[in-house]
């Protein structure tokens, strides 16, 4: 009889605090502990602490007395510097423990079963949930072995270890990429730069130091997708030692992936027209699609299994989701879309629309998105800057309405719509949610039930 195969165990005797218990924390905690580490875990939330104690876990606030672990996995979402350090990364630092994300724990877990699994990351202000599902997509549709978490999906370390044809897509926010230490992306992605969370990084600066990191310890054998949409993604391929493939939405590249009009192409031709991929409208998507087709074709898929699966891809909820159609009229759920740049991105995709913005507007409001204020024939805002908001359309001459709520919102611009106003009813809200809803999936899954709701009623 064959004896089993000895427990994985690659953290065996490693001593870690995971402080942060909410969607990736308590799962990692727990992997943790199951590949061998001594795990002790906290949480600020009550309830967070005793979820953990009944899953078995030992809880201490590392921040109480001398840091005792040898690594802190600190929650994404907590800082350990700016606006203002959480005292288990005081405690940390003060210890000289490094502090990581989960997606360093995973790619150390990898290395040590002798793995050869390929990690392909993919970060930028916009886009890259998109272009990380996209990416999944086309290796899954192709046959090859490949999960997909991070900041999208599960979280990394709720991910299994795959052997050395398989692919790990990662999608890496700022909050995750300074928070790295050994982790190598053999293809690394990085789409665009545009103002965004300058409270965690300090400014601009510091924003791009972060996103740059997605290509620390490439080597020449190693593929850097690099966005040429805007000059501050442009400046970060100077000096990198990977292989650079430049892609674009807007104009050629050479030795790179572009779109001219719908038309995807390379130095070798069309690779597909975009018109034959209904979740992909916008020239930000397709610099999306130029990005997933440029990983891809580095982890060695054809380009009929590119075209293939850009055709099929499905979407995803809250980005640019057409949730209902009625009398002519199409609902857009562009939920996800948090800041101006990204609700421009929306605008641009349609000639004319009925536009429901509002919430917690970021720095500069909506100042930005001028250009693209022709395309507006009403505009409806929610939340607790519509006014502010609103200020800003008067100043343009752009006809809008403060309607407060998204219910209210949503019924007076179905109503505009269908009196022939405009064949796109879009809800992209240029800001935070947090002021009405728990966060953006909660506001465009009520957005999705009100439209379908009036295209029952209209049917």
């Amino acid at each position: 009889m064959t004896a089993p195969p000895p427990p994985f165990t690659p953290f065996l005797g490693a001593r870690i605090a995971v402080v942060g218990l909410g969607r990736a924390g308590l799962p990692a905690a727990l992997r943790l502990v199951e590949w061998g580490a001594e795990v002790e875990v906290w949480d600020d939330g009550e309830t967070a602490r005793r979820a953990a104690e009944e899953a078995g876990l030992t809880v201490h606030n590392p921040a109480e007395d001398r840091f005792r672990a040898d690594a802190l996995l600190l929650s994404p979402g907590i800082p350990h510097r700016l606006p203002k350090a959480h005292p288990a990364a005081r405690a940390a630092e003060a210890a000289g423990a490094p502090i990581l994300c989960d997606a360093e724990f995973l790619y150390r877990a990898v290395l040590a079963a002798h793995s050869g699994a390929r990690f392909v990351g993919v970060t930028g202000t916009n886009g890259k949930s998109t272009t990380t599902a996209l990416i999944h997509h086309l290796l899954a549709g192709a046959g090859r072995p490949a999960v997909v978490g991070g900041n999208l999906g599960p979280a990394a370390l709720g991910l299994n270890i795959l052997g050395s044809d398989g692919v790990y897509t990662l999608e890496m926010s700022s909050y995750m990429l300074e928070r790295i230490a050994t982790l190598r992306f053999n293809v690394a992605v990085m789409l665009n730069l545009s103002a965004d969370h300058l409270d965690r990084h300090g400014d601009m600066a510091g924003y791009a130091a972060a996103k740059a990191r997605i290509f620390a310890r490439q080597t020449k054998q190693d593929v850097a997708v690099l966005g040429q949409d805007d000059a501050a993604t442009v400046a970060m391929g100077h000096g990198l030692q990977a292989q650079v493939v430049p892609i674009s939405g807007l104009a050629r590249q050479k030795g790179g992936i572009w779109a001219e009009g719908r038309a995807l192409r390379d130095e070798a031709g069309t690779i597909l027209d975009l018109g034959e991929a209904p979740a992909l409208p916008g020239s930000h998507n397709a610099q999306n699609a130029a990005a997933a087709a440029a990983a891809c074709f580095a982890l060695g898929l054809s380009r009929d299994a590119v075209a293939a699966g850009l055709v099929t891809y499905p979407g995803l909820p809250h980005r640019q989701e057409r949730v209902a159609e009625a009398r002519g009229v199409v609902f857009v759920n562009d939920s996800k879309a948090t800041n101006a740049d990204s609700a421009a991105r929306a605008l641009a995709s349609y000639d004319r629309v009925v536009w429901i913005a509002g919430g917690e507007a970021k720095d500069g409001g909506i100042e930005s998105i001028a250009p693209f204020f022709p395309r507006i024939a009403r505009a409806f805002l929610i939340g607790r800057d519509a006014p502010m908001l609103a200020q800003t359309l008067a100043a343009h001459g752009v006809a809008h309405e403060v309607a407060g709520t998204l219910d209210a919102a949503t019924r007076a611009a179905a109503d505009a719509a269908f009196a022939g106003a405009a064949p796109v009813v879009l809800l992209s809200p240029a800001c935070a949610s947090w002021d009405q809803f728990t966060g953006f999936d909660a506001r465009g899954d009520r957005f999705r039930d009100l439209a379908r709701a009036i295209a029952e009623e209209t049917t």
